[in-house]
């Protein structure tokens, strides 16, 4: 060793083992990535302007004279960063330059240049090679994990022979992790497999003046609206005209917001901080939304102007009817701020220029998960400095552990690169909501959690749990209950009846229509002579559906997406002037057009699900748009809301929409192919890096809190309050099932 802060040549001889890097692996952020690692309290800025000098200083000069160099501007102490700098030097610059190339021609220039270089030829066959050999990499990961799974499950004879094995026992025995032996777990027992109808809570507290009615074959249960929260001390209606004149534009047509998002309006638009907003649905969490954004396009406003070319914004939407809506709406919002905003989704790809001319990118959540998989697309991900999850609750459903390992991965990414990104959740009011703030890192001042006392238009609801279980007798008795209940809302109020097939749509819409008319109660919906009936009427011949020529003449219309676009149109324009009285519909009215009536049935919350060929529940997202369209805020003091379903799923409802139903993990259904998918993005290198990882998921969040629902000792804490244990017992099951499936 040389004094002086030079490195010898015997130095760099016995540490250059290892110190190959793959050149897949650098990508226009790398060195960026790698100083970070290196200085744990680097700011963004500095780590930036430090990997452009170093760029600079190992593009041109001798070994030598690069090394005297690096030692200077990183020090001496930053030994192994500089030999892995200078290992691989040309590989960094010209992996670099080739990753931040701007278009196709200009990546074509570079690789000429390179081409023509004897020295820079192979890292340009190498970079072609192992584009090509994707799937030999594939099996030298898997032969890997196959290895440490060989390891830890035989990890008692582990040091037995070979210098491979001792070094793996050295290091657990150094890091503490995994010593012994592990416990294989069933995955599929652990998991659970009601998905989002998972009901953790032993019963459901209902508001006072709550009470139950039995009847024959079927119980009914009634809850009052609640009242209006009265207004605290202080509590004042943000108007448009206080709000910043450059972000008012955001808002036009709006005289003031709601109370729910004139509370979250300073930090909104005010604050970096994390959000989390529980409020119920119509309470206009998009709004909330915006402000976020038009806090992040005022970072980078100077002199009135913006500059977009700094940042990203990520919009994850629950469902791809949603996205274009979520498109639509911040497009025409954001328009005088120049911000381009766009779809991403299963059949909606972007180009490099489309992505790099857009500020908003509006996508669902599998549809990210893929993106944020995929190592080469990590320079538009490292610009992302806003990413909006809308209906988070969705952890609780099926697709749940997307929603983790999105929020996990991103969490991580702003540890790595110390590079923040602003995490903003919104959620329908649930129960547990500080376990989610604690899983989206929010902290106090971000969490705003608003009950049904604070919906713009109290809902009073029913629920009608069906005992019946011979399928004639339950149809007709769903078909007098719906009858009775569309009858006690006749000629006061317009009824919604939401219904789970096309056909159900027209069937139902003439049981009720044919019972009317048997009982003399048709001019309770439309009073001869009337208006409305003039107008349905004059339009009935001009309709395509014959279902709906039939239905218009009495008020009665079905709405479903098999229908002809000009006949859904009418539908809606009738429908929202008061001419209809009673309009059936699929879901895709929930999620698409707002029309709401005063009163919504759900009429049965079984749906036909074709990849399983059997009926299920609906999911909870349906069920709560559904019932957000009940009540009219601009007419209606309060809206009702009755659901027609089994009475084995009664408390679950009665649960999901008063506030009992805790959000949990689904993660361990999908365990093992998240685990494997964060260790072919190259973020897990081994057992212990994945045993870290779990303690960024919500599963670990909810493990700790209810240890028994996830099959661990109700006293756990007492012997491991970190889990470590059950985070490598997990992982240890997921390296078998690697194995085994190798």
């Amino acid at each position: 060793m040389q004094m002086g802060g030079e490195l010898d040549d015997d130095d760099m001889q016995n540490s250059n083992e290892g110190l190959n890097i793959n050149v897949q692996d650098i990508d226009a952020y790398w060195l960026q990535r790698k100083i970070t690692q290196a200085y744990e309290d680097i700011d963004p800025q500095q780590s930036q302007k430090l990997a452009e000098e170093i760029l600079k200083i190992i593009a041109v000069g001798d070994d030598r004279d690069v090394e005297n160099r690096l030692v200077m501007e990183l020090d001496y102490e930053k030994f192994d960063l500089i030999k892995l700098v200078l290992r691989n030097r040309f590989k960094i610059v010209w992996c670099t330059r080739l990753a931040r190339a701007e278009d196709q021609e200009e990546r074509k220039k570079i690789e000429e240049e390179m081409m023509d270089n004897p020295s820079l030829a192979p890292i340009l066959e190498q970079l072609h090679a192992t584009r090509a050999s994707a799937k030999e990499r594939q099996k030298n990961l898997e032969k890997s994990i196959r290895d440490e799974a060989k390891r830890l499950l035989n990890n008692d004879s582990a040091g037995a022979d070979g210098p491979r094995e001792r070094r793996a026992v050295e290091r657990d025995t150094e890091s503490g992790w995994l010593k012994g032996q592990r416990q294989l777990l069933d995955l599929d027992s652990l998991s659970f497999h009601q998905g989002g109808l998972l009901m953790a809570n032993k019963k459901c507290e209902l508001p006072e003046g709550s009470f139950r009615t039995p009847h024959k074959g079927y119980e009914e249960v009634h809850v009052p609206a609640l009242k209006p929260r009265p207004y605290g001390t202080g509590e004042k209606i943000v108007k448009i005209s206080d709000i910043p004149g450059w972000a008012q534009p955001a808002f036009a047509g709006m005289q003031q917001l709601n109370r729910v998002q004139s509370k979250v309006y300073d930090t909104a638009l005010f604050k970096p901080d994390n959000i989390l907003l529980c409020a119920p649905t119509g309470a206009g969490k998009t709004n909330v939304a915006v402000l976020t954004i038009l806090h992040q396009i005022g970072l980078h406003m100077k002199d009135g102007e913006f500059d977009n070319s700094k940042y990203k914004i990520v919009y994850v939407a629950p469902m791809k009817a949603l996205v274009a809506e979520v498109v639509g709406n911040l497009s025409a919002r954001l328009k005088d701020f120049n911000v381009n905003v766009r779809e991403l989704s299963g059949d909606q790809n972007l180009t490099k220029q489309q992505i790099d001319d857009t500020q908003i990118i509006v996508t669902t959540p599998e549809k990210w998960d893929i993106v944020t998989r995929k190592s080469g697309d990590r320079t538009y991900t490292q610009m992302v400095k806003l990413l909006i999850i809308d209906e988070i609750h969705l952890l609780h459903d099926n697709r749940g552990p997307v929603l983790e390992s999105i929020v996990s991965r991103t969490v991580r990414q702003i540890e790595t690169t110390k590079e923040h990104i602003r995490l903003v959740g919104l959620s329908a009011t649930l129960p547990n909501y500080e376990d989610v703030a604690v899983f989206l890192r929010v902290r106090s001042e971000g969490l705003f959690h608003f009950d049904n006392s604070y919906r713009p238009c109290p809902l009073a609801q029913q629920y009608i749990g069906i005992t019946v279980r011979k399928p004639l007798q339950r149809f007709q008795l769903m078909n007098e209950i719906c009858y009775e209940k569309v009858m006690a809302s006749a000629g006061k109020h317009q009824v919604l009846i939401f219904v789970h097939s096309r056909k159900e749509t027209s069937k139902t819409a003439r049981a009720i229509r044919d019972t009317a008319l048997a009982n003399d109660t048709l001019t309770r919906f439309l009073k001869d002579e009337s208006a409305s009936q003039e107008i349905l009427g004059s339009h009935t011949d001009i309709v395509k559906s014959s279902d709906l020529k039939d239905l218009l003449p009495y008020g009665f219309a079905i709405h479903h997406a098999g229908m002809a676009r000009v006949d859904r149109e009418l539908v809606e324009e009738l429908f929202a002037d008061k001419h209809i009285q009673v309009l059936v519909s699929t879901a895709t009215l929930a999620w698409g057009v707002n029309l709401p009536a005063h009163t919504v049935i759900i009429k049965g919350t079984q749906i036909y699900n074709p990849e399983k060929g059997a009926w299920t529940e609906l999911s909870p997202l349906d069920v709560m748009q559904m019932l957000g369209r009940a009540g009219r805020p601009q007419y209606d003091t309060h809206g009702e809301g009755i659901i027609l379903t089994g009475h084995s799923e009664l408390q679950y409802y009665l649960s999901l929409m008063n506030q009992q139903l805790p959000i949990e993990s689904q993660f361990i259904s999908k365990l093992a192919d998240q685990l494997n998918a964060e260790i072919v993005l190259g973020t897990i290198q081994n057992a212990r890096e994945a045993c870290s990882w779990l303690g960024y998921t919500y599963l670990y969040i909810r493990m700790l809190r209810n240890p028994t629902l996830y099959g661990l000792p109700a006293d756990i804490m007492e012997t491991d309050k970190t889990l470590d244990e059950r985070r490598a017992d997990l992982v240890s099951t997921c390296y078998a099932l690697f194995f085994e499936a190798a």
